[in-house]
C-alpha cells in the first residue's frame, strides 16, 4: 500500500463526470439507457461537442473555495469516448468533437492550485469489439470467450499505460466498470505502481489498492475509504435534474463520513461547454464557505465512538470532541455519551468560551445562543481527558444505516 497520509488528512474531494453523453443532458448512462445505436451517438453528440468554455482552473478554484483537496475527472466512462489521444482508438476527443486533449490542461490547472489530481477510468467499455455489449440491462455476467478477454484487458490496459505515463505524477486512480471479472487487476495495479510510485487506488479492481469506495452511501467501510455522492441525482449533467442537495445537506453528508473515518468525494456534472451548472457552484460555494469558518474538525478525523442524538452529529479528532449542532436543543444541551473529563468548550467558529458541567454521565453545554447562530451547523469544540471514549459503546441498531 502508498502512503495515504494526504487522503485522509485531506477527507473532502470533487468528483467530475464530462463526456460527449453532456451534450445529450441526460445523464451518463444515456447511451445505455436509450439504446442509442453507437452511430447515432457518434453523429447527435460526440461530434458535436465543442467543449467551448472548458476552464480547469475554473474547477480547481471552485474545489479550493469547497474546501476539497483533491479532484478526480472521468478520464473515459462505459461509453468508451476517451479525453485523450489514445493511440488504443479513434474514439477519442482529439480526433472527434472537442478535437484535443482534454485532460492536460485539467492537470496542469489541479496542480497549478496546489491540489491532488486523480483519474476516474472506467474499465468497461461498452463499445470495444471484444466487450460483452453496450445494452444489458444489468452489468453482463461473463465474458463470450477466453480469447476475447484477453484481447479486452490487452486493450484496456494499454489505455492505462498511456495515463500514467503521458501526464507526470498522478495522486490517485479511481477505478470502475471492472465488469464482468476477472480483468487480471492484480497485474494491473501492479504496473500502475510501477510506473507511478505512490499513487493511490481505490477496491474495484482489485487488490493490491490502497482504500475502499461506496457508492450513493454513506456507510463506512474497514480501514482507509471513501464515499461518493451526487449533488443531485446523476453523475453526468442532466440538464431537468433539480433534485439538489443544499449546503446543509452537504455539509452534514462531509461530517457523517468523517465521523466515520472516511472521505466525501462530491460530484459535478459539468455542462457541455465545460462549465459547471451555477447551481451546483452556489451549494458548493455555501458549504465551503461553513467549512473555511469551521475546519479544524476535518484532516485526520478519527472514526468517533459516539452513537447518534437528536440535535446533530459528533465528531473526534486526536482528542477533540467537536459537537455539531443542526437543530436548537435551547439553551443547554446534554451529551449523555462521553466517558472523558472534558477540560474545556468553545464555539468553533468564534472561539468563545462555552460553559459546561458535567454531572454523573451527563456532559451539559450551558447558555447556548437561540436560534443557533450559524443556519448550518453550529459546532462546540470539547477537549477531553485521554482518547475520546463512550459511556456505552453501540454495537447494533435497528435502524439500518
Amino acid at each position: 500500500m502508498s502512503d495515504t497520509a494526504w487522503f485522509t488528512e485531506a477527507r473532502y474531494g470533487m468528483f467530475i463526470h464530462w463526456g460527449a453523453y453532456a451534450v445529450a443532458g441526460r445523464g451518463e448512462w444515456v447511451l445505455n439507457r436509450e439504446r442509442i445505436p453507437y452511430s447515432e451517438y457518434t453523429a447527435k453528440y460526440v461530434k458535436r461537442w465543442r467543449a467551448r468554455k472548458y476552464d480547469p482552473a475554473e474547477w480547481a478554484a471552485l474545489a479550493a473555495r469547497a474546501g476539497m483537496k483533491y479532484l478526480v475527472l472521468t478520464t473515459r466512462h462505459h461509453d468508451g469516448f476517451a479525453l485523450w489521444d489514445t493511440k488504443t482508438s479513434e474514439f477519442n476527443a482529439v480526433r472527434m468533437g472537442p478535437k484535443r486533449d482534454l485532460l492536460r490542461p485539467y492537470v496542469e490547472a489541479v496542480r497549478a492550485a496546489g491540489l491532488k489530481v486523480g483519474f476516474y477510468y472506467s474499465v468497461a467499455d461498452w463499445g470495444h469489439p471484444d466487450y460483452p455489449g453496450p445494452y444489458f440491462r444489468d452489468w453482463p455476467k461473463q465474458w463470450p470467450d477466453e480469447e476475447r478477454r484477453q484481447r479486452f484487458v490487452q486493450y484496456y490496459r494499454a489505455q492505462l499505460e498511456e495515463l500514467m505515463t503521458g501526464y507526470g505524477k498522478i495522486d490517485l486512480l479511481w477505478y470502475d466498470g471492472c465488469i464482468p471479472g476477472p480483468l487480471d487487476g492484480a497485474a494491473a495495479n501492479a504496473r500502475v505502481k510501477e510506473l507511478q510510485p505512490g499513487i493511490l487506488i481505490n477496491e474495484r479492481n482489485g487488490a493490491p489498492f490502497d482504500f475502499a469506495c461506496q457508492e450513493q452511501s454513506l456507510k463506512a467501510k474497514a480501514g482507509v475509504w471513501e464515499s461518493c455522492m451526487t449533488l443531485n441525482d446523476n453523475w453526468g449533467y442532466h440538464a431537468g435534474d433539480n433534485n439538489w442537495k443544499d449546503a446543509r445537506t452537504v455539509i452534514r453528508m462531509l461530517l457523517t463520513v468523517a465521523g466515520k473515518g472516511g472521505n466525501l468525494l462530491l460530484n459535478v456534472g459539468p455542462k457541455p461547454d465545460g462549465t459547471i451548472p451555477p447551481r451546483s457552484v452556489r451549494i458548493l460555494e455555501q458549504a465551503g464557505a461553513w467549512l473555511e469558518r469551521n475546519r479544524e474538525f476535518l484532516p485526520d478525523s478519527s472514526r468517533s465512538p459516539f452513537s447518534w442524538n437528536n440535535s446533530g452529529l459528533v465528531t473526534t479528532r486526536g482528542r477533540r470532541v467537536y459537537v455539531h449542532l443542526f437543530n436548537s436543543p435551547g439553551k443547554d444541551f446534554c451529551l449523555a455519551e462521553i466517558g472523558n473529563k472534558v477540560l474545556a468548550a468553545r464555539r468553533l467558529e468564534s472561539g468563545e468560551p462555552v460553559a459546561f458541567e458535567q454531572a454523573g454521565d451527563r456532559l451539559f453545554l450551558k447558555g447556548l445562543p437561540r436560534p443557533l447562530p450559524d443556519p448550518i451547523a453550529t459546532t462546540v469544540a470539547l477537549d477531553v481527558e485521554g482518547d475520546p471514549r463512550p459511556l456505552t459503546e453501540q454495537t447494533t441498531f435497528w435502524v439500518p444505516e
